[in-house]
C-alpha cells in the first residue's frame, strides 16, 4: 500500500490528513500489545467529514498509522511541546500514557530510521510537491492541516477542549488574515466553543511548511471529537446528526480562507 493518497485541485487551499491512516503493516502490528492494536488515537473519520467540503481542494493523506510513525513530528525527534506530556516520532504510549508495545517489542533506531524512510518521508515528500504546485498555479498556498483528538485527555491537557481549535504558532505560519477568517467563522458558529493557539499551536507540518514571507501559509484545525463522534470510545462512530451540523462551519471555514487566499496573491 502507498504510505499517502493524493487527490489534485485547483484551488490554492491544500488538505493535509496526517492522522486518519489506519494502516499497519503486520510485521509492526504483531509488535503492538492489545491496547496498542486499539489505534485509539486515529483522527477517525475526519477525511470523511471534510469530504466535498471545498470540492477544488487538493487533498494529500497518509495511509499508515501515526503507532507506525507520526507524519506530524519532526522526523529529528525533538519535542514539539518540550516539559509538556506528548507523544513523539514513533509513540511509546497512547494519549492516555498506557504503553502499546509488547514487552522488549518497542521501536529502536534502526526501526525508526527505516519507517521514517519508509512512510513519513514519502508523506512528505508528495505534499512538499502538491504546495509547490498549488503554489505555482496561484503564486500562492493555503496548507489547512485536518485533525482531530479526544475533548478530555488528562495525560496530554487540563479540562475540556474547545470544539475548534486553531493552531498558527503565535501567528507565525499564516498570514493573519487567514487566522482570522478561521477565528471569526468558528467564533460565530452557535452552540461551539473555540480557541487559537492554546493547547495545540500547529504541530511539526504547520510549524515546518507555513511561511507567510514565502506565499505559503499553513494553518492547523483540532477539533475536539465530542464534536463529530457518537463517543470518543471504540467503536469511535461517527454521529451522522453532529456531522451534518458540524459540516456546514467547516465549509465555511474553507471558504473563508480560499477568499484570502484569492485576495492576498493580488
Amino acid at each position: 500500500m502507498s504510505p499517502f493518497e493524493i487527490v489534485q485541485g485547483s484551488s490554492p487551499v491544500i488538505l493535509a490528513f496526517p492522522h486518519t491512516g489506519t494502516n499497519v503493516p503486520p510485521d509492526i502490528l504483531a509488535r503492538l500489545n492489545d491496547e496498542g492494536r486499539r489505534l485509539r488515537d486515529t483522527d477517525w473519520h475526519i477525511h470523511r467529514l471534510y469530504d466535498g467540503l471545498l470540492p477544488d481542494a487538493t487533498t494529500v493523506r497518509a495511509t499508515f498509522h501515526r503507532s507506525v510513525i507520526d507524519a506530524n513530528r519532526d522526523p529529528t525527534g525533538a519535542s514539539l511541546y518540550p516539559g509538556q506530556n506528548t507523544t513523539g516520532l514513533v509513540p511509546l504510549t497512547d494519549f492516555d500514557g498506557a504503553p502499546i508495545w509488547r514487552d522488549g517489542a518497542g521501536p529502536d533506531e534502526a526501526d525508526i530510521a527505516d519507517r521514517t524512510v519508509r512512510f513519513h518521508a514519502p508523506y512528505h515528500a508528495a505534499l512538499a510537491a502538491e504546495i509547490a504546485r498549488v503554489r505555482a498555479l496561484h503564486g500562492i498556498a493555503v496548507l489547512y492541516d485536518c485533525h482531530s483528538i479526544r475533548s478530555r485527555i488528562p495525560f496530554l491537557f487540563p479540562g475540556t477542549l474547545p470544539d475548534f481549535n486553531i493552531g498558527t504558532d503565535g501567528g507565525r505560519t499564516c498570514d493573519a488574515a487567514i487566522a482570522r477568517a478561521a477565528e471569526e467563522t468558528c467564533a460565530a458558529a452557535a452552540g461551539y466553543t473555540s480557541v487559537v493557539d492554546g493547547r495545540f499551536r500547529g504541530g511539526w507540518t504547520t510549524r515546518h511548511y507555513g511561511r507567510p514571507e514565502a506565499g505559503i501559509h499553513a494553518i492547523q484545525m483540532e477539533l475536539a471529537q465530542s464534536s463529530h463522534l457518537a463517543t470518543e470510545a471504540p467503536p469511535f462512530a461517527l454521529d451522522p446528526a453532529k456531522a451534518a451540523r458540524l459540516r456546514p462551519v467547516l465549509g465555511a471555514v474553507l471558504g473563508r480562507i480560499a477568499e484570502v487566499a484569492g485576495r492576498l496573491k493580488g
